[in-house]
């Protein structure tokens, strides 16, 4: 029977209600009965709907730091975006992966085993060429149909390298990961992880490099993950994602890496405007008239920004500036 019921099939209904022919209550308990949900042995399905949520939420942090990297990495537009986040049987996975084929097998460590990280040819070949200093173009059929060579093997590990490790930090509020790549593979029968009816999360990436757009996946084994699998919950998730307070050993090492950067300083004696013929014409001897006093403060600047203001002088024989002034915010167009 269908979901809508034609006229005629009304009409037999109440006909047969009437004569006593069907009980309403035989109908009211048919439908308190529980209903048999299908389940498919040979795909089983291990994980819940909300561990592959979190796994969603862990990957978008993911794209994030993927975006800004690729973005500085390949000095071009770049769009990282998570399609989706399914689980799969593996060999569905594998049926769906094309010859040759930039598969790299990750070691998941502390976990006990290996996850896939499956690159598109098109997204692989514009990231070569753009740091070999190419425009990143879309790949031509010809490219996508060979293999990569040595120095393209060597450039395009380098950047998956990078890649893993981005990961350490989306999933940190979980695990304390140290991914290692193992190898790549262009051939996926050589990467053959897991059994081909194990169950695997497939998180799926669309990435635009320019005018090139392709997919990366990424293929996580159940049994990788299975001894987190209870945390891998919203709830656990966001209650553990709280940052935690910064203990004075945190501090000490932030200070002290902020004390080895590199400002560059300057101190501006004073300015003066002249014509392109007197700038042509200047000769050694020549004065030039400024737009300061003698007994004016000397501006000093730090990364083209006023900071202090100080008094020129000497000291062992060298050019100084003897700090009188700390600029404070608001006190820059102060003269």
């Amino acid at each position: 029977m269908s979901d809508v019921l034609s006229q005629n099939e009304i009409d037999e209904l109440l006909s047969a209600l009437s004569t006593g022919e069907v009980d309403v209550k035989d109908i009211e308990e048919e439908k308190k009965e529980k209903k048999v949900r299908k389940y498919d042995f040979s795909r089983p399905d291990k994980f819940a709907k909300d561990q592959l949520r979190t796994l969603e939420i862990i990957h978008e942090n993911f794209s994030r730091l993927l975006n800004n990297f690729l973005s500085g990495y390949l000095r071009t537009y770049i769009e990282v975006e998570v399609i989706s986040v399914q689980s799969l049987i593996y060999t569905e996975f594998s049926n769906s992966i094309s010859n040759p084929s930039i598969l790299g097998i990750v070691d998941f460590a502390p976990f006990t085993g290996q996850i896939i990280i499956d690159v598109s040819s098109d997204i692989a070949y514009s990231m070569i060429e753009r740091v070999l200093g190419g425009t990143g173009k879309s790949a031509s059929t010809s490219k996508e149909s060979r293999s990569l060579t040595e120095i393209e093997m060597t450039l395009l590990r380098n950047i998956l390298i990078k890649f893993i490790n981005l990961l350490k930090e989306p999933w940190g509020n979980i695990v304390e990961l140290r991914p290692k790549l193992e190898n790549i593979e262009t051939n996926s029968q050589f990467a053959q992880i897991v059994s081909p009816a194990e169950s695997i999360a497939l998180v799926t990436f669309n990435i635009h490099i320019g005018d090139s757009e392709g997919m990366v996946n990424i293929c996580i084994p159940h049994f990788v993950i299975e001894p987190i699998l209870p945390s891998l919950s919203s709830r656990l998730w966001f209650a553990t994602s709280n940052k935690k307070e910064v203990t004075e050993e945190e501090r000490e090492a932030l200070e002290t890496g902020i004390g080895k950067s590199v400002l560059s300083m300057k101190s501006v004696v004073g300015g003066s405007s002249i014509s392109v013929s007197e700038l042509l014409n200047l000769q050694r001897g020549d004065i030039i008239l400024l737009n300061k006093k003698v007994d004016d403060p000397l501006e000093i600047y730090v990364e083209d920004k006023l900071k202090f203001r100080g008094k020129p002088g000497i000291k062992k024989k060298n050019v100084a500036v003897m700090i009188t002034d700390v600029i404070t915010e608001g006190d820059e167009i102060d003269d």
